[in-house]
């Protein structure tokens, strides 16, 4: 049977496919990230946004092509995570513009929604990129307005699109020089393609009914539990072991939770996961070897009274001149911040990005009456902006892209000042700061004259990796040595999770025989993924 229109419960369909879909393929476009860090997570937040979506849609009984696709912009807009989440959201909301009042959607229609998806959410970015998913939207709608007059119906309007959407894809590498560099093609476009090629298995009844309606019920269940919280133990411990064993754990446990972290040296594992079973995980690294450092939290119960806290707090709470929200991951850093009188600190960073109504949720939390906001992160800004919007309250998003940009600012602002001199101090002191970041390589690569492969220790400064090695500390010295000259006086060490005290502070010895001059300050940050980060001034 040829379908020449869509109804809402078609629609409805679609969009809970397009998200399977992307569910099945998150981790293929994780790891199309341009540098081969462990923090790929366009898929994971293409696909999070995505399930925000859903979760709106699943609570419409009677759909309509309208109110599902307004639905679809709203739920989008507040579970944006990450800069690709932002632009699919804006992708949503362009589609939604043109779908009012519309009982069914004609091929033209259709076309016409996906000019309107591309139109916005180039507008919504300040300079967009070419070779990415921005490109992929407008060549796809490009060739949808092309064919309408064509006499298809769905199905083989559908695979034309796609077909040539694909084939733009490939060139993404020919468009954007990081890409060819990495060897990768665009991730947030490759997102995009899952997306549609779900969109074509719904029309095509590739997938039963009956999955479409558990996946579409397990998101909305979540979505009822209690706001946010799926799994609801944060389980972490440390494993005296072989980390050969490594990669074989993380498969074991990676279906038991989220937020999953394994890594190692050779004789120990870290291993952090928000799970609703830590007894199965806890046995999985018992098959390894003997555990210590075992940590156990009820997320679900903290969050409850923390809810129950913030509402006392704000019966008595006086309103301020100022409120100030800063995103950080790490116990380390966040008491850092807490001690920079920050009001919130949403946990996030690298693979965590905090979604819009997360954002939304900490501004209206502040009794304040101006309120800054400290992404912290290049992924995060674009969300924070995006809750700047949303929200009646007087914000100021300052974009600062690392954790020492968001303290450097954050050690200017001055709460006697006015809002625009605090405004102008803070994005001035952006300039002042230098950070370096040490992690690891997730896949073979290559970055301008340096190879890299998979396993090795990359020191990354400012966006640009400067030194790959074997060593930590060694790669560290290396990376610090190229950014360091004569106009420096302070160096600060935020040592994470994987750093020992003693093993921070030997380091730093050694940086104040070779930098005499400067002076140089340890910190406990706690974080993930990076074994320092460290801020030049």
């Amino acid at each position: 049977m040829k379908l020449r229109q869509i109804d809402g419960e078609t629609l409805k369909k679609m969009f809970i496919q397009g998200a399977y879909k992307l569910s099945k393929n998150r981790e293929v476009v994780d790891s199309l990230n341009v540098f081969p860090v462990p923090d790929g997570d366009t898929g994971t937040n293409m696909f999070l946004t995505m399930e925000s979506a859903v979760s709106e849609i699943s609570k419409i009984k009677e759909p309509s092509i309208s109110n599902i696709a307004k639905a679809i912009a709203d739920g989008s807009l507040m579970g944006a995570r990450g800069n690709s989440g932002v632009i699919l959201s804006q992708i949503f909301r362009g589609f939604e513009k043109a779908c009012k009042d519309k009982e069914v959607l004609s091929i033209k229609d259709f076309s016409t929604a996906l000019k309107s998806a591309s139109d916005v959410a180039y507008k919504a970015v300040m300079k967009p990129i070419e070779g990415t998913i921005l490109t992929i939207i407008r060549e796809v709608s490009k060739k949808a307005l092309e064919i309408t007059s064509k006499n298809l119906d769905f199905n083989e309007f559908f695979s034309e699109i796609i077909e040539y959407g694909e084939k733009i894809l490939e060139k993404t590498p020919d468009m954007l020089n990081a890409l060819k560099q990495a060897g990768v093609v665009d991730a947030g476009g490759k997102g995009l393609i899952f997306i549609l090629k779900g969109f074509e298995e719904a029309l095509n009844g590739e997938i039963s009914e009956e999955e479409i309606n558990t996946y579409s019920s397990k998101v909305q269940i979540k979505d009822e539990h209690d706001g946010v919280i799926e799994f609801g133990y944060c389980t972490e411990f440390i494993i005296k072991g072989n980390s050969s064993y490594l990669n074989e754990l993380k498969n074991k446990i990676k279906n038991l939770g989220d937020s999953m972290l394994v890594v190692g040296d050779e004789d120990l594992i870290k291993v952090h996961i928000h799970t609703n079973n830590p007894g199965k995980v806890i046995e999985y690294g018992l098959e390894i070897g003997e555990l210590i450092n075992i940590k156990i939290d009820n997320m679900r119960y903290q969050h409850q009274n923390k809810v129950v806290a913030n509402k006392d707090i704000k019966k008595t709470e006086e309103k301020k001149k100022y409120g100030i929200i800063s995103v950080a991951m790490g116990e380390g850093l966040y008491n850092i911040f807490k001690d920079l009188n920050v009001d919130k600190v949403i946990s996030g960073g690298q693979t965590m990005n905090p979604s819009t109504e997360d954002i939304v949720k900490a501004i209206n939390e502040i009794n304040a009456d101006n309120i800054f906001i400290l992404p912290n992160n290049s992924n995060i800004i674009l969300a924070a902006n995006q809750a700047k919007e949303i929200t009646e309250k007087n914000v100021f998003v300052i974009p600062t892209k690392t954790i020492p940009q968001g303290i450097t600012s954050l050690i200017q602002f001055d709460p006697s000042l006015s809002i625009k001199e605090n405004f102008d101090n803070m994005m001035e002191a952006l300039n002042n700061v230098k950070t370096v970041q040490i992690t690891y390589s997730v896949r073979d690569s290559s970055f301008k004259d340096l190879k890299i492969n998979k396993g090795d220790i990359l020191g990354i400064a400012d966006g640009e990796i400067i030194s790959v090695g074997n060593s930590i500390n060694s790669v560290a010295d290396e990376a610090l040595r190229k950014v360091i000259n004569d106009e420096h006086e302070i160096l600060t060490i935020y040592y994470g999770s994987e750093i020992s005290e003693e093993t921070a502070n030997e380091f730093a010895s050694k940086m104040e025989e070779i930098y005499p001059e400067l002076d140089i300050e340890v910190y406990f940050g706690g974080q993930p993924l990076y074994y320092y980060i460290f801020s030049v001034e």
